[in-house]
């Protein structure tokens, strides 16, 4: 997978087309969709008409088009971006890192992290230590990628059990996140990700094993093999860029040996933390 050209490079008719391609629909389809006429849509794609505001977000909210890619679509048609994008540090989005903080604090004593548009960690409860465990130094510097956290040979990838499973997983989950946000830089994480080494087959359709109704992830700790699935929550209804490119993934034990070590593990790590401020 090669890193797509800058969007904001482009016309913004030629952007909407290569939008609409993206989501595999034809002209007719989306002008219905969108209840505009095939010939004006066909007239915007080709620069003929010059789209006003209200349909450039018009089209793209039809097209799903990401925050950050709207205001890029309303650059390219001479208009100011209206979608606000504050660093998460902010006082503007305070309640946001509040609830991100309490979604993770609550999930404990399972793992779980929040992660940005590239998959950099923005925060992470103290059970992720868990997972973190051995990997290497440079790996875990800011900005940290949990995905090449997870992938690196210096990463978690020689504790992952079943790692041509997840990786294939993994891999796959970022090809479809490329494909509907167009992100050069995500394509770019891709191919690096896609050339590490794996000496597991990497399955090319996910299909359940006996008793399996999820991919699970299967890594060792210590003497003992511990296996987790995964949910993904996302804000509802965002207007910031920053909040709707927020991701906060969440770890469930999918036995009870692993839930018991989880438990254990996080009451170890709060008995040190007690020793050392005594």
């Amino acid at each position: 997978m090669t890193a797509l050209a800058e969007p904001r490079q482009r016309p913004v008719g030629e952007l909407l087309r290569q939008w609409r391609e993206r989501r595999r629909l034809s002209q007719l389809e989306l002008a219905i969709q969108a209840a505009v006429s095939t010939r004006h849509l066909s007239f915007v794609e080709t620069g003929r008409a010059t789209p006003s505001r209200d349909m450039v977000l018009h089209l793209a909210d039809e097209l799903d088009v990401p925050l950050r890619e709207r205001n890029h679509l309303l650059l390219a048609a001479g208009y100011a971006p209206v979608y606000p994008e504050n660093s998460l540090d902010s006082p503007q989005l305070a309640r946001v890192r509040a609830a991100v903080r309490q979604v993770l604090t609550g999930h404990e004593p399972y793992p779980a992290v929040a992660v940005d548009r590239l998959w950099n960690l923005v925060d992470a409860n103290a059970s992720v230590a868990l997972f973190t465990t051995g990997v290497a130094a440079e790996l875990l510097a800011e900005p940290m990628n949990v995905l090449r956290v997870s992938l690196h040979p210096a990463g978690m990838a020689p504790r992952i059990v079943n790692l041509g499973e997840w990786r294939a997983h993994l891999l796959g989950r970022l090809r479809r996140q490329v494909g509907l946000t167009a992100s050069p830089e995500l394509a770019r994480l891709h191919d690096e990700l896609r050339a590490y080494p794996c000496d597991q087959p990497e399955p090319e359709v996910e299909l359940p094993g006996p008793g399996d109704v999820v991919v699970p992830l299967r890594v060792r700790h210590g003497e003992q093999e511990l296996s987790f699935f995964s949910t993904v929550s996302t804000f509802g209804t965002p207007l910031d860029i920053t909040v709707s490119e927020l991701v906060i993934e969440s770890f469930f034990p999918a036995d009870a040996a692993t839930s018991a070590v989880l438990h254990q593990f996080v009451q170890q790590n709060q008995q040190n933390q007690q020793a050392r401020a005594g």
